[in-house]
């Protein structure tokens, strides 16, 4: 039988109960706290560092974003990098299995609301509450600055910094998208919770950090003058590279890298030959930058509809009871 009606009936009620939910939930603001007190801080620690600077650095601003300070050697993208999983797993680990549990899923679908429209009425929410909390963020960071330096920033600060907002809310998207999933296989909200942060422990730190160098050195063999001088051959290195961008930090940091330091010329492997003629410091065109974290962007926004695909899929195929 043919359905009646477009699949997309009903998303707009579904997206604003669900948004008005999470802006007024006890959990929001514990993450909104979370990450905002973070963020400060980090900035904070930041703007005291480089205060003498203003006159020397072009791009001064782009700093309070991926400035490490020598007391916490970590910058406010590392944080953010962390903490912005958290948040979308925290909205997205029970967006449906909340509804197995409270037997409301019977009620809901026997409204003119279908499948695919409340799927993607959750999701819509829940990164409509994640971007809600990132730009007031970014705002407090800009603010931040310019009331600590008074210095505006350029036209072109500003259009980086935007380029690494859409960034980090598409790195949200991913890890909503997982929390999700999670809540539609499993109908226990603690283990989807415990899954979705199983998973992100994994591809942050396990997979990157300990099993790409492993799988490296048994799969691609070494290079002999490589060995000699104690370094990984190039091609090591571009397997490593390769198989760490399976990780959605590694492509937002790449990504983020990118767009927030005009001084990057390439994300892959750098031979000697490629840095003849180059001046030191350069500063590359905004268009320049993009360009080099496309790749980056297009893998996150692809990961986000494979992750929403998936999960259509196995609802579609779950038995909804009374």
């Amino acid at each position: 039988m043919r359905r009646e009606g477009s699949p997309f009936t009903g998303v707009s009620a579904v997206f604003m109960k669900e948004y008005a939910d999470h802006i007024g939930s006890a959990r929001m603001r514990v993450l909104e706290w979370l990450v905002v007190l973070t963020g400060i801080g980090a900035v904070a620690l930041s703007i005291r560092d480089f205060k003498g600077l203003v006159e020397s650095d072009r791009f001064l601003f782009l700093k309070l974003f991926s400035y490490a300070t020598e007391s916490i050697p970590v910058s406010f993208l590392f944080f953010v990098s962390f903490l912005v999983p958290l948040m979308a797993i925290g909205l997205g680990f029970d967006a449906v299995n909340s509804e197995f549990n409270r037997r409301t899923m019977s009620r809901i679908l026997a409204q003119p609301i279908y499948r695919d429209a409340l799927l993607l009425g959750k999701f819509l929410a829940g990164l409509a509450t994640l971007s809600t909390g990132l730009v007031a963020l970014w705002l407090i960071v800009i603010g931040a600055g310019l009331f600590t330096m008074g210095v505006p920033p350029s036209g072109e600060e500003v259009a980086r910094a935007l380029a690494f907002l859409v960034a980090t809310i598409a790195y949200a998207g991913v890890w909503l998208a997982v929390a999700i999933l999670f809540s539609v296989i499993f109908r226990s909200a603690a283990t989807s919770a415990l899954c979705a942060l199983g998973l992100w422990l994994f591809l942050t730190l396990i997979w990157p950090q300990l099993l790409v160098p492993m799988v490296v050195q048994l799969f691609v063999p070494p290079d002999p003058v490589a060995v000699q001088f104690g370094q990984p051959s190039a091609a090591q290195l571009e397997w490593a590279m390769g198989l760490s961008r399976l990780s959605p930090f590694t492509l937002f940091s790449e990504a983020a890298t990118a767009v927030l330091q005009p001084s990057t010329f390439t994300l892959g492997v750098v031979f000697l030959s490629q840095l003849q003629g180059m001046l030191r410091g350069t500063a590359l065109p905004l268009g320049q930058s993009l360009l080099i974290a496309w790749p980056q962007f297009t893998a996150l926004i692809a990961a986000v509809i494979v992750l929403f695909a998936m999960t259509y899929v196995v609802f579609q195929r779950q038995e909804v009871r009374a």
